[in-house]
Formats: structure tokens, sequence, C-alpha cells
């Protein structure tokens, strides 16, 4: 059977209280099942793909959390990162790197922003340049 793919859909009007109400749900389900499920990824990798496996992923969660803070910290980092004309943060399929990359280009960084990707060029050459996800559902 043929699915087809639902498109992103980023401002949907929520009521504060279901917001609210979501909000919890997921802080008591991270706090509750993340060990679990961490524990036992790390030894189902390790014990199907070896030490590559527990490598690809830890990977997978440093994008994972690297999107959450890229909604998290949306309004601090377009406030200080970025100039107003920039590519703003805050699209939950993005990575913080991704947006930096993209305001690189731009030449839209701020001092902060352009010390935030030497930090980066440091640890990986061209790293926020490589990170662009060109396939990212814009904002409306």
């Amino acid at each position: 059977m043929i699915q087809e793919k639902k498109a992103f859909a980023p401002n949907q009007k929520v009521s504060p209280f279901i917001g609210l109400l979501l909000f919890l749900i997921s802080i008591v389900l991270v706090v509750f099942t993340t060990p679990l499920g961490f524990i036992y990824g790390v030894f189902h990798n390790l014990f199907t793909k070896g030490f590559s496996g527990i490598g690809e992923f830890l990977l997978q969660i440093a994008i994972s959390i690297d999107q959450l803070g890229n909604v998290v910290m949306q309004h601090l980092l377009n406030t200080l990162w970025i100039k107003k004309s920039g590519y703003k943060f805050g699209n939950r399929d993005e990575t913080i790197s991704s947006v930096i990359g993209k305001n690189k280009q731009l030449r839209t960084l701020t001092f902060f922003g352009k010390n935030m990707d030497r930090i980066l060029e440091f640890i990986e050459a061209n790293h926020s340049l490589n990170s662009i996800d060109y396939y990212v559902q814009p904002d409306k």
C-alpha cells in the first residue's frame, strides 16, 4: 500500500493548554524512558554493529539534541548570532550548525555568530557549511 507523505506544518494553531500539557508529558517521558532507551541502544548497537554502531547511534542523538536546541534557543540565537536580515533559527527539522552555515553564506552572522562558527571550524573544517540541510521545509 502506498501512503502519501504529509507536508511539514510548523505553525499550526494550538491552544496554550494543549501545548503545555504535551510539553509536560514529553518531559515526563524523556526523564523516565531516555536512560533505559540509551542503555539498550548502546548495547544493541555494540552487539549488532560493533563500535561503529555506537558512533552512529551517538551521532543520531547529537543531531536530535542539536535540533532541539535550534527550537528552544531560537529567540536568543536570532538576537545574538545573526543580523535581522539573516536566516532564522527555530525550524524543528534543522540543526544549529545548518543555520549557522546558511547565515555564513548570506554574510549575516554577528560577532558572536562568527565566533561560534570559528569554534565549529576548529572541531571540524567547514563544519557549518557541510551541515547545511537544503531539504528542510522553510517556515511560512
